[in-house]
């Protein structure tokens, strides 16, 4: 959700290769720990990065960090 903005549980599911009810799970928690926030239309939830939360903003900047450095990795040692 870094880097596409928001998803449903269903895509979400698909992309991790988790099951249903374990993407519930870790989304309720993130959700409840302010990292995520969710919208709902009827059935369907969206989720997406809550970018005021200062904890978001930390694993974003984890995140991006990562990838530098796996891109600073494959470019040089590949």
């Amino acid at each position: 959700m870094l880097e596409t903005g928001e998803l449903n549980i269903s895509e979400i599911t698909r992309r991790s290769g988790l099951s249903h009810s374990a993407v519930a799970r870790h989304l309720e928690f993130l959700t409840r720990s302010g990292i995520l926030t969710e919208k709902r239309f009827n059935r369907i939830r969206i989720f997406r990065v809550d970018q005021a939360s200062p904890l978001a903003g930390v694993l974003m900047r984890f995140y991006t960090d990562w990838k530098e450095a796996e891109d600073y990795y494959k470019r040089d040692y590949n």
